[in-house]
């Protein structure tokens, strides 16, 4: 597939987009009160909607669309189907490696800027192991923003907004321990920030290592790994995360929102 710089910066754009939007979770725990926990709710069931439908309705079909015209319609789609579960493989084992206590999709509010209990120096812990755990789960996101957006401008868009409210309660996760630790809101902020930096990084690593064997079988194999990883964020991070911050419903009813937007953006700009 031929791609033009326009296409990159457009890509990457949208990938250092996303990946920010920690910032956004870090200012939000800086500037309210308190969590609006059903919005936040709503929008990761939104997000999780977003990307399930795009993965298993447009990612999925395109990665078919491209392995079939390599290897025929039989082989096509089992290769579309062992990559999916390969993509699917890869971020549970990434997530294997990241310890329990500091996992960063734990639930963190706002409130607790004031009410955290614990040492400072384990908290100062929990903060900076949210954020390589963070880091680490970026990786995989990023490429899955940046190989969507080269993709089809309209899909990368969808996905870098669906990753943007994901990262959001990431971003609260990171600063709210960094801060009660060390009363320094700029700290917190900042490595909340570099924790998403991670995303363009790791847009562009992955880029750039496979672009030598970029054809339609290499593309076809990581655009159907990129829907495996999607769809498990969605079933492992967002959904228990949104469910978490507010009631079953809102959380599904938020969901189902997501895909029919994305279903109608897609009949629209189809």
């Amino acid at each position: 597939m031929d791609i033009s710089m326009n296409d990159m910066l457009f890509a990457f754009g949208l990938t250092l987009f996303a990946g920010l939007s920690t910032g956004i979770g870090s200012a939000l725990a800086f500037f309210t009160k308190q969590t609006n926990k059903k919005f936040l709710s709503a929008a990761l069931g939104f997000s999780a909607g977003v990307m399930i439908y795009v993965s298993m309705i447009e990612i999925f079909a395109k990665a078919r669309d491209s392995l079939e015209i390599v290897y025929g319609a039989t082989k096509g789609y089992w290769v579309t189907t062992i990559a999916f579960f390969a993509g699917i493989a890869l971020i549970a084992v990434i997530d294997r490696f990241v310890p329990n206590a500091e996992n960063p999709h734990e639930i963190r509010d706002v409130k607790e800027m004031k009410n955290s209990e614990g040492d400072e120096s384990s908290l100062l812990r929990m903060g900076l192991f949210s954020a390589l755990a963070i880091a680490i789960h970026n990786f995989p996101e990023g490429l899955a923003t940046f190989t969507g957006a080269l993709q089809e401008p309209t899909l990368g868009i969808s996905i870098a907004v669906a990753i943007a409210i994901h990262n959001i309660p990431e971003g609260i996760a990171v600063s709210v321990p960094i801060y009660f630790a060390t009363g320094d809101r700029k700290k917190a902020f900042l490595y909340s920030f570099l924790s998403g930096l991670s995303e363009p990084i790791g847009a562009l690593l992955g880029y750039f290592l496979l672009m030598r064997f970029v054809n339609d079988a290499m593309f076809g194999i990581v655009f159907a790994s990129v829907a495996g990883i999607m769809v498990y964020i969605s079933l492992d991070e967002l959904l228990p995360t949104a469910e978490k911050y507010g009631e079953h419903h809102i959380a599904i009813y938020g969901l189902i929102l997501g895909m029919v937007v994305m279903a109608l953006s897609l009949l629209l700009f189809a």
